[in-house]
């Protein structure tokens, strides 16, 4: 039976924990492949808005397992305030289970994290600060510390040692900050947290594969987006592991013979958060626009994000580098009200025309963008549930997208809520 990926195409916040709640309810098992909390999701159900930061957004349902998958990064004490916070609201989370294999965020990591930062001044990378970057290059190190290991009190201590001894020098000496406590950090991580995640921990590879071997629908659901991707994205501006489907199939444990849909998330317009280039950046009135009526804040941070109108050049990129199988757009009814829409097709670089993203970071850099203007459409979207009651402009818009990008639209959205979408 197939798996389903669902990724973003862009800079992330493309609306990813709507769609993946929309087609959670055919699902038996929702799989947070990568990330950690760095990034959120908010889901709208009966009015109730959800920002979900660990905890995959198939929890909304009684029906599906969520699962933390071996190639996200977790601070077991966020895992667990989030999972009270959901019960408290009625949420079930007694089946959400987690990875052995997945990394541990540590004290340290959160120093490291900021102090970087700090350093690099105005060259800063823009991240959440919340130890992620410093937790996979530990990961990468083979010094990392893995949930698996808080179920073994000698072995975490050996390794917690051994990477104090090395991140306590550059705390002190390098920032001149003040050592961190073995004993302290032992204490938090083995007799009081390690209780409450213990019977999270199970095989989940096993248990992925046997579900997809009885026959239940199983989807991969990542955090950011494609061009926040470490290898594909615009590095350095970019996360520290593999959002794209490749990146599913590695931080999940499944084979690519598995996955029959890849499901890419693109928002009518563009934005991202934090440093980097982004050649369609706006930052006039229409740029107000877009923030206030997308609501285009943080998740978990409440920064402001930086808008931009669709590139069209990026998107093909992204549905190239994923095999993306089909495009679901978000966010449709923040054009609502514009005179004209524009899209980027390609950029000028130098006076050289380019259609496809170039290689060079430098180039893509001082890419200026080359738009193709559309008029735009003044009804709200809101309570439109089928192709045929969207305006002509607002059809025009989607059917450039799939003819660019060679690959069909089949969802719309028109509203956060759970029920304001459009299948075409």
């Amino acid at each position: 039976m197939p798996a389903t990926i669902v990724i973003g195409t862009q800079w992330g916040d493309e609306g990813k924990g709507k769609l993946t709640d929309l087609f959670a309810k055919d699902m038996r098992y929702v799989v947070r492949y990568q990330g950690g909390h760095n990034a959120g999701h908010t889901i709208v159900v009966g009015g109730e808005s959800f920002a979900l930061q660990l905890v995959p957004s198939g929890v909304l349902y009684p029906h599906i397992t969520p699962v933390i998958g071996n190639g996200v990064v977790v601070d077991p004490a966020v895992l667990i305030a989030e999972c009270q916070q959901l019960n408290e609201r009625g949420i079930d989370t007694s089946k959400l289970i987690v990875s052995g294999n997945s990394h541990l965020i540590m004290p340290y990591h959160y120093e490291l994290d900021k102090l970087g930062e700090r350093m690099l001044g105005r060259n800063k990378l823009g991240t959440t600060k919340r130890g992620i970057g410093p937790t996979y290059a530990d990961k990468a190190s083979r010094v990392g510390l893995r949930v698996q290991d808080m179920l073994d009190r000698e072995i975490f201590m050996q390794k917690l040692e051994v990477a104090l001894r090395e991140k306590n020098a550059v705390l002190t000496k390098v920032y001149n900050r003040l050592s961190l406590d073995v004993n302290e950090i032992a204490d938090l991580y083995l007799n009081e947290l390690a209780p409450k995640i213990a019977p999270m921990v199970q095989d989940t590879v096993g248990i992925i594969h046997d579900a997809l071997e009885d026959g239940q629908n199983i989807m991969l659901e990542g955090a950011q987006a494609t061009f926040l991707d470490l290898d594909h994205g615009t590095y350095p501006f970019v996360t520290s592991s593999n959002p794209t489907a490749g990146g599913a199939c590695v931080g999940a444990g499944v084979g690519p013979m598995h996955i029959t849909r890849v499901v890419g998330i693109a928002k009518s317009y563009v934005t991202r958060v934090g440093s980097g280039p982004f050649p369609t950046e706006l930052t006039d009135e229409t740029a107000d626009i877009l923030i206030e009526k997308g609501h285009e804040y943080g998740t978990n941070t409440g920064r402001r994000r930086r808008p931009g109108w669709l590139d069209l050049v990026m998107l093909r990129h992204a549905v190239r580098l994923s095999s993306v199988s089909e495009i679901a757009l978000t966010k449709l009814d923040v054009l609502s009200g514009l005179a004209d829409i524009k899209v980027c097709t390609s950029y000028d670089i130098d006076g050289v025309k380019y259609d496809k993203l170039p290689a060079e970071q430098t180039k893509f850099q001082q890419a200026k963008p080359i738009y193709e203007q559309l008029p735009g459409w003044q009804k709200d979207l809101g309570s439109v549930k089928q192709k045929s009651d969207l305006p002509k402009a607002a059809l025009d818009f989607i059917n450039l997208i799939e003819a660019f990008t060679k690959t069909k639209v089949t969802f719309v959205g028109v509203g956060p809520g759970r029920d304001q979408f459009v299948p075409l």
